[in-house]
């Protein structure tokens, strides 16, 4: 059995918040909860008494009439009845002894924002856009860095009942119109540029472009940062200096729209993915206190860019009076360990970042307790991918054996996680501890039935209240139950393979629909890369099964290497081991492949889908959206490898 490399002592688990939940649980209903397990069974037994408690506990308003009024999925309904605002919560955590914002410039410069600032700055713009006859319902856009300003954007949207949504200024003009275009905004609120990699990148031109295709706004509000010119546009220093007055907030339905995310779009136009105000507002609540056990007295740090959940998520910080740090640098600038050193100077408490950084951390060498004053930090979180077991046991060693290691898995869809940790639960390496509170997570078999000790499919059997309120232009729902509800009806499967272990945690081991089966044995590639992308020589691979027209199935492992590195027959002979050692004898791929790079969604996720798709003939037109692609020139590398004709390829 794996031996877990962290394990809460005992003062960990009695200050936890969800022991305190848990004793306000039994207060309210007589239950005994001996450990998180037994919480989080009841916590999916009884959906409508959990939602009902976290309301209560968190003291959101009067006890609501009724929590679940129809529970099937796609459609659950809600708290009906309830009227709130997600910024009132923010509201009232309003201090004087703390920032709210920290935000850290890739130069080294630090900038807190108070409280007063933050929500001064978002009453007088929240003013403004009233003024601007913004009404509930209405749209505001970012195209927009990870600075402050884009919350204070966010909350001054939300406050009036408007609907926000954002890119970051990595994206195109086009792809940014790809997604903000669909809603027919109102408001565009943008940045002249940004500074990333030690370089000023005047965007302009991309401004100019995103306004023409954008007929319906009636304002752009810009914020200087790089001295860019943007004619026409409203100043954000004179739109959101303070004035006094506080914010007034709109009161909204439960399931009204607070901000609309994006799928990837790389098989088509992105998917407007639409959260509402309550429903958010409830899980992020319970995922940022409960979960990660994130208060008033924390420095939440997420390496993030608001074209990702993981923003949204952030701001989930100042819910619970923590202090949150925006940087819109290179996390590797001016050194690898950039981002541990921002944390050791902001005091971070809770640092969230991705497998692929930690693994560039430890092949440059990186130590972060030896040259970084890490003293404060208590949690390090990790999403994007899955951490392999080996990175995870890195981080104990060179951050701190004290540290939890939270990996989080899942997704935009529902802004938040279904499996993480909770500093009451042990970390073992590669694994997610728990599923989280409230999330009905199981392992399916493709009947329908639940398995332990084995891959199966991630499925969630009861509503959330995060689950999307619907996906945009989608008036018939069709989409929406075609993304989640076709091949298990009424139960949300996911699209990811896990395996649930006999000790409760879930192994996350990639996407089901890049599953590579060959004689019958699935393997998710998220086990490849782990093996592969540890070897000193490997910067990072792809792997790809595709069937072909006459049953064979083709198996090619891409590897892009680190510099000064060769691919050659020693190496490839050390790559086929390691896969077969540490991952299995039939997954050693047919063919290993110099390749020029790995191409990726804007949000990090490799192209396996469409490359498979690729080789087995698909027009690359349809194949994938480039716009979503974050270097789409390397889609025309991949279409022109060829696909091997004829039988005897599989293994």
């Amino acid at each position: 059995m794996v031996q877990p490399q962290w394990v809460p002592t005992a003062e960990d688990m009695a200050r936890a918040r969800v022991t305190a939940f848990a004793r306000f649980v039994t207060g309210r209903t007589g239950r005994e909860f001996p450990d998180y397990h037994s919480l989080w069974h009841w916590s999916v037994d009884d959906i409508s008494g959990f939602w009902g408690a976290v309301w209560e506990y968190f003291d959101l308003g009067p006890a609501p009439e009724q929590v679940l009024a129809d529970a099937d999925m796609p459609g659950a309904q809600w708290f009906p009845g309830t009227r709130l605002n997600y910024v009132d919560q923010i509201v009232r955590q309003a201090r004087t002894d703390r920032p709210a914002i920290v935000y850290a410039s890739e130069d080294g410069g630090l900038t807190e924002m108070s409280w007063a600032e933050l929500l001064g700055r978002t009453a007088a713009f929240a003013a403004v856009l009233r003024a601007r006859g913004v009404l509930p319902g209405d749209r505001v856009v970012g195209y927009l860095p990870n600075i402050p300003e884009a919350v204070i954007a966010f909350l001054a949207t939300a406050a009036l009942g408007a609907v926000w949504s954002a890119c970051g200024q990595d994206y195109s003009a086009k792809a940014a119109l790809d997604r903000l275009g669909q809603l027919e905004p109102v408001v565009l609120v943008t940045a002249d540029g940004y500074r990333y990699g030690n370089k000023a990148h005047d965007k302009s031109a991309e401004i100019a472009d995103l306004r023409a295709g954008l007929p319906t706004l009636r304002e752009t509000v810009v914020v200087s940062r790089i001295g860019g010119e943007v004619p026409g546009a409203l100043d954000w220093a004179k739109a959101t200096e303070p004035t006094g007055a506080e914010i007034d907030t709109g009161q909204v339905d439960f399931d009204h729209p607070l901000w609309v995310l994006y799928s990837s779009g790389t098989t088509g136009l992105p998917k407007g993915i639409v959260h509402g105000h309550g429903g958010v507002l409830l899980e992020h609540l319970k995922a940022v206190a409960l979960q990660a056990d994130i208060g008033s007295d924390d420095v939440f740090f997420w390496y993030t860019s608001p074209s990702w959940m993981m923003w949204n998520f952030q701001i989930a910080g100042l819910l619970v009076g923590a202090t949150i740090v925006c940087y819109d640098g290179n996390p590797a600038a001016p050194a690898p360990d950039s981002l541990w050193d921002i944390a050791a100077r902001t005091r971070t408490t809770i640092l969230g970042s991705s497998p692929g950084y930690i693994l560039s951390c430890i092949k440059a060498g990186v130590s972060p307790r030896r040259d970084h004053d890490l003293s404060a930090l208590r949690m390090v979180g990790i999403t994007g991918a899955s951490l392999p077991p080996s990175s995870s046991i890195w981080l104990g060693e060179q951050v701190g054996e004290h540290i939890q290691v939270s990996s989080i898995s899942g997704g935009t869809d529902v802004v938040s996680a279904f499996l993480g940790g909770v500093p009451t639960v042990p970390v073992w390496p590669g694994e997610l501890s728990v599923p989280f509170l409230g999330a009905a997570v199981d392992s399916w078999d493709p009947t329908g039935h639940p398995i332990r000790g084995e891959v199966g499919e991630l499925v969630i059997t009861k509503p959330m209240p995060s689950m999307p309120v619907k996906f945009w232009n989608d008036p018939d729902g069709s989409r929406y139950r075609a993304a989640y509800f076709e091949t298990f009806p009424g139960i949300w499967r996911h699209g990811d393979w896990v395996t649930h272990t006999d000790h409760g945690s879930f192994v996350v081991h990639g996407r089901s629909d890049s599953t590579l089966n060959r004689h019958g044995i699935r393997m998710g590639s998220a086990d490849i890369y782990q093996a592969v992308e540890s070897l000193p020589e490997i910067a990072e691979a792809l792997i790809i099964g595709a069937e072909q027209p006459d049953g064979g199935y083709w198996m090619p492992l891409f590897v892009v290497l680190a510099p000064d590195a060769t691919l050659t027959e020693a190496l490839k002979t050390r790559i086929n081991h390691i896969i077969r050692t540490e991952v299995s004898p039939r997954h050693i791929p047919d063919v290993i492949i110099l390749a020029p790079g790995i191409p990726h969604t804007r949000t990090g996720k490799k192209l396996e889908v469409p490359i498979k798709r690729l080789f087995q003939g698909a027009d690359p037109s349809r194949v994938v959206e480039r716009t979503a692609v974050d270097n789409p020139e390397l889609l025309d590398w991949y279409a022109a490898v060829e696909m091997p004709k004829g039988e005897g390829l599989e293994r």
